[in-house]
């Protein structure tokens, strides 16, 4: 089956096919590194990855690029409130550029701990601030700004389709407003450029045309997507907190400045929900991977969790789910680590698979399939060999986990020991006996260049 994917523009699952060949421009929009990362930002990081390698399982060659906000996105998407950079810093008593250093490091260690692919490019906005200046000039020269005493605005009134990719009713966001607009002629209108405040010092601002300051948050994602991947490439991701403010006017500036709508398709995963609620750092009380393993939790038992659910679909988090997680986990590393290798793939069981991830990466239905094999009764090394090639999907990460911490009854413990002397002594037919004596008990042996290696004999 062709891969088809949900677009959010068109409100449809359709035909992906790239732009060019062989080739796809894949932006997603990453963290704003004023805090830690929680698990809800995470799971559209999970969903972003597991979007590349289906690209990938197709034959394309991805070009993926995260950004890391690390100036410009104020307390309220709507261009209310101070910058997030400069509150984590009187949070934490440190500079704003090291508050920027620490978090973008604590995020890249939760992408590691999820097992996500290493983007084809990691782009700050602080190290772009030309290319967003540009961007603002040629949106001025073409008439779609206009300046108030603390910055330079995008006059959405410019537009007609406006806010078409969250569908927003303007009349009635007019009609409805219960916050002053200062000086902003619309409520829709945003921030392109902010000036530094007069009555204080801020640690992030540059020079530009039009005053001392610093960029909104919007202006970076379209400017840096436009520098790597052109102002027309397939894929846009984020959180579906994105499509209303942040990807509305993403669109809006790049259609007044380069008549596209920046990306082909538009792709949007869905919250998670703790307790009934929207997980925020706002809200000042939220779980990251951290806690989950100090909780007892492997990062990867999360990564299962987040698969068992539609990236289109909330997710409800709770800890018996993410129990049921850790244990399903488990049993697959283990089952999966007590067969041998040297089988080849089954093809209907990797066409049924391909077919549910092509189906707009459903997930849950291709786990279904993944478990129907793990019980089948096709041969060991056949299946296998089948769950690896999953796995480049799954990203569990089932080959290199290590069946190290078991605990191994003594008397098991004496079997290896002796095993392992009989081959050093070449005693091949004892050595037999004693791989068969653990498997009555129990345990499968694996012989390789550094030794035994011992797992339960889980065979599903």
């Amino acid at each position: 089956m062709p891969l088809a994917l949900y677009d959010t523009w068109s409100r449809t699952v359709r035909p992906f096919t790239p732009l060019q060949p062989d080739h796809v421009g894949l932006y997603c929009c990453g963290p704003t590194v004023y805090d830690h990362a929680h698990i809800g930002n995470l799971r559209t990081y999970v969903f972003e990855d597991v979007l590349r390698r289906a690209l990938t399982l197709n034959g394309y060659h991805v070009r993926h690029v995260v950004n890391i906000t690390d100036v410009g996105h104020l307390t309220s998407d709507a261009d209310e409130g101070e910058d997030k950079m400069e509150k984590g810093s009187r949070r934490t008593g440190q500079s704003a550029w090291d508050i920027a250093e620490r978090y973008t490091a604590a995020f890249i260690a939760d992408w590691h701990a999820l097992n996500l692919l290493e983007p084809t490019l990691w782009c700050r906005a602080t190290d772009h601030i030309a290319e967003q200046i540009t961007f603002i000039t040629a949106l001025e020269a073409n008439g779609y700004t206009y300046r108030t005493t603390d910055g330079v605005y995008f006059d959405t009134s410019k537009q007609d389709d406006y806010g078409f990719l969250a569908r927003l009713d303007r009349d009635g966001l007019q009609a409805g407003k219960r916050v002053a607009l200062g000086e902003k002629r619309s409520i829709t209108d945003f921030a392109l450029w902010k000036f530094s405040p007069a009555d204080s010092t801020r640690q992030m601002e540059w020079d530009s045309p039009w005053g001392r300051g610093f960029p909104g948050w919007h202006i970076e994602c379209s400017a840096m997507s436009a520098k790597y991947l052109g102002p027309w490439f397939d894929i846009h991701c984020g959180g579906e907190d994105h499509i209303a403010v942040h990807h509305s006017n993403e669109i809006a500036q790049t259609q007044a400045c380069h008549g596209t709508r920046l990306a082909n398709f538009w792709m949007h995963g869905h919250f998670l929900m703790l307790d009934a609620a929207k997980m925020s750092k706002s809200s000042g009380d939220f779980l990251r991977i951290q806690t989950l393993v100090e909780r007892g939790f492997d990062p990867l038992a999360y990564r299962y969790l987040c698969l068992t659910a539609h990236y289109r679909s909330t997710l409800r988090f709770t800890q018996e789910a993410l129990e049921g997680a850790q244990v399903a986990l488990d049993r697959l590393r283990k089952t999966y680590a007590s067969w041998p290798l040297g089988g080849a793939v089954d093809e209907d069981f990797v066409a049924r698979f391909d077919a549910e991830v092509n189906q707009d990466l459903n997930l849950p239905r291709a786990l279904a399939v993944l478990w129907e094999l793990v019980k089948s009764d096709l041969p060991v090394e056949t299946r296998r060999a089948t769950v690896d090639r999953f796995d480049t999907v799954l990203g569990l990460n089932l080959a290199g986990w290590q069946a190290d911490s078991f605990d191994i009854p003594a008397d098991v413990a004496v079997l290896v020991a002796e095993r392992e002397k009989a081959r050093a002594d070449r005693n091949w037919v004892e050595a037999d006996r004693l791989r068969d004596a653990l498997q009555a008990m129990g345990w499968q042996v694996q012989d390789s260049a550094d030794g035994q290696r011992l797992s339960p004999n889980d065979k599903g």
